[in-house]
């Protein structure tokens, strides 16, 4: 990515976290919207998780959001509702800014489409 493109994402990711922050408080990251992402898909509602659950949610939230860049693609809910994807392709062999980038804009785009 150029660098207009990282300021671009970085001020529409920022704009998010205020958003966000009005609901859940200061101090989001990628890591805890990943995991609302993840309640958010799942539908749970629990006052606490294991730890193995919040990984899950996480790994819902990733598959979710990458979905519409073709890497995953949703093949149905378990017993339990939950979703679950299949891997069509593997991410590219990019770095880890790399990685972080996309999803900080897949999770802008999830955001987006769903008017949260």
């Amino acid at each position: 990515m150029c660098l207009e493109m990282d300021a671009e994402l970085s001020i529409q990711f920022n704009s998010l976290l205020k958003k966000l922050a009005l609901t859940f408080g200061e101090g989001m990251d990628l890591t805890s919207i990943l995991f609302l992402v993840g309640i958010n898909e799942v539908q749970v509602q629990k006052e606490s998780f294991s730890k193995k659950e919040k990984m899950d949610l996480i790994h819902v939230a990733i598959c979710c959001l990458l979905e519409p860049y073709g890497y995953y693609k949703f093949i149905g809910n378990d017993k339990d509702n939950w979703p679950h994807y299949e891997l069509l392709k593997k991410l590219p062999n990019i770095g880890s800014k790399e990685q972080e980038q996309l999803l900080y804009q897949a999770v802008i785009d999830y955001f987006k489409e769903n008017n949260l």
